[in-house]
């Protein structure tokens, strides 16, 4: 099939079934959510256009119950990381020793988000890596910075314990 032949079917198929797969989409999501299924419908049906039924409503149907169920998934993960985010960073990694805490709360989120995914989640450099959006050496580059960052804000933490003088001393002037 020519791509002038695809993109007639396509057109045809979209006329004839459009408003179907958006009022099946409408009565289970909300208007702009069912929108955004109609389209992902079908650019799913572009890509898939030499997979199409002669009568494809059901095959669209099916397609469109798959989306929304994608929709719904994203939405409760997108709401419990929306939680967990305006809560602040959460929960403080399950560390023993409260001086590593301190040190690795002082560090930005940055070099917090790089030295826990590979520590607390247990990715490796490329998962790692690949989560952040980097290539893996872009990310070892990081994980060594955060590394060393994290090594000062432990010194600085111990210096300032075992320094009489700066225990002593006002927040302020730290």
């Amino acid at each position: 099939m020519g791509e002038s032949q695809r993109h007639l079917r396509l057109e045809k198929v979209f006329d004839d079934h459009a408003a179907a797969v958006r009022a099946y989409a409408r009565r289970r999501t909300d208007p702009a959510s069912a929108d955004d299924a109609v389209g992902e419908v079908f650019a799913i049906a572009w890509r898939r256009l030499d997979d199409l039924p002669d009568e494809p409503l059901g095959w669209l149907f099916g397609c469109a119950r798959r989306v929304l169920a994608h929709q719904q998934r994203r939405a409760r993960r997108d709401n419990a990381l929306t939680a967990r985010l305006s809560s602040g960073l959460g929960e403080p990694p399950p560390v023993g020793d409260q001086r590593l805490a301190d040190a690795l709360m002082s560090l930005t989120e940055s070099d917090r988000e790089t030295l826990l995914l590979t520590a607390w989640e247990g990715l490796s450099p490329t998962e790692a890596a690949a989560a952040l959006g980097c290539s893996r050496n872009a990310y070892t580059v990081r994980l060594h910075r955060a590394r060393r960052r994290l090594a000062a804000a432990l010194n600085r933490e111990e210096h300032q314990r075992s320094d009489p003088i700066q225990r002593s001393r006002p927040e302020v002037d730290r």
